[in-house]
Parts: structure tokens; sequence; C-alpha cells
């Protein structure tokens, strides 16, 4: 599934909209690469994402002119699916439990970000341009979810929506990272229990 607040990116030759097959491609290699970069870091193959995504070398060039290219879609991606995810879930959950399951699929993100950190810190002049806009999406999503619980009067607001993302983010940087998920999913329910109008 291509992100929709990607749109359609365009061929970068003719300008013109992507056909089917070309976006179907282009997603399969962000989700590839997305696991080689997750896997071998920085020293990921473009020739084995673009063989394991079954296309050419020549197709990965013609979406990703650079390596950085890549890089940035495959992070520029998982956010917004992230963001994307605060809707749908809002649409199919009461307030606090789609809250509670967005913060679980923003674990999950953290992950991806851990696992990727070789790749996304090779970038020319640093991730940081990137981070700043994923962290505005983020916080979009998240006050969205707690202004919606608090006005079902589900949730109190008790702390700021960056401030619980902070909590969570604490926990992966000062966890072994073969516990931090399971030490952060239980922090999620210990935060919902705390903001729970009783």
């Amino acid at each position: 599934m291509v992100p929709s607040d990607a749109g359609n990116p365009g061929d970068p030759e003719s300008g013109k909209p992507l056909r089917a097959d070309a976006l179907r491609n282009r997603q399969r290699l962000i989700d590839t690469a997305r696991s080689a970069f997750a896997t071998h870091g920085v020293a990921a193959s473009l020739e084995d994402i673009a063989r394991n995504a079954g296309v050419g070398i020549g197709t990965l060039y013609r979406h990703f002119p650079t390596r950085d290219a890549l890089i940035e879609e495959v992070y520029r991606s998982a956010t917004t699916r992230l963001a994307e995810s605060a809707v749908e879930l809002s649409e199919c959950h009461a307030p606090d439990e789609a809250l509670r399951q967005w913060l679980l699929l923003f674990i999950d993100h953290l992950t991806t970000k851990k696992l990727m950190a070789s790749a996304l810190q090779s970038l020319v002049g640093g991730p940081g341009e990137l981070y700043a806009k994923s962290t505005n999406q983020i916080v979009r999503s998240i006050t969205m979810l707690m202004k919606r619980a608090e006005d079902a009067g589900v949730l109190r607001a008790a702390m700021d929506p960056l401030d619980l993302l902070r909590a969570i983010a604490g926990v992966s940087s000062n966890t072994p990272d073969s516990q931090w998920g399971v030490s952060a999913r239980r922090l999620v329910d210990i935060l919902i229990a705390g903001m729970r109008v009783s």
C-alpha cells in the first residue's frame, strides 16, 4: 500500500504519475529495503535489495537515484504509515483503546528506527531534518488521539503528548535491545491506566 500523503510520486523522468505496476515496484523496493537496512545497516547491498524486490537495479535507481534517497524514503514511509494509522484506529476502536494501540505501533516504529540507525546516520548531513519532519507528523497524530480520548471523558490529559512519546522513547534508550519492547509495552499499559478517568 502506498502511503496516501505521499500520493503518486510521479516518474522522475517524465513527471507523470506512476502506473500501478510502477507504484507496486516502488513499494516493494521500500519494504525490501526496510528489512535490508534493519538487518545489514549501511552495508546493505542495493543490488540485493533490487533482486529481492523482484526488479532490476535500473528500476531501483529510476525510483531512488541515490542510496540516501532510498534510506530517507524507507523512514518517511514508515512514519507516514504510523501517522495514518491514528485515523484508522480512531475509526474502529474506542478512544482509549485507539491511543493504546497506536502507542504499541509507535514502539514498532522505534524498533525500526533503532534497527536502521547506522543507515540513517550515514545520510549526507545526518538525519536531523528527516527526524524533525517525522516528529511533527507523529506529534499531530498522538495529539489527535489524546484529544479524542479526553473529549470522550475516558482519559484525562495527564501529560503533554510529546512527553508521553518521550517516556516511551526513554525506555528505548535505557533498556537492552532484547528487553526493551517488553518493557515499553508494559509502560504503555501503565501510562494508559494512569490517565484513565475512574
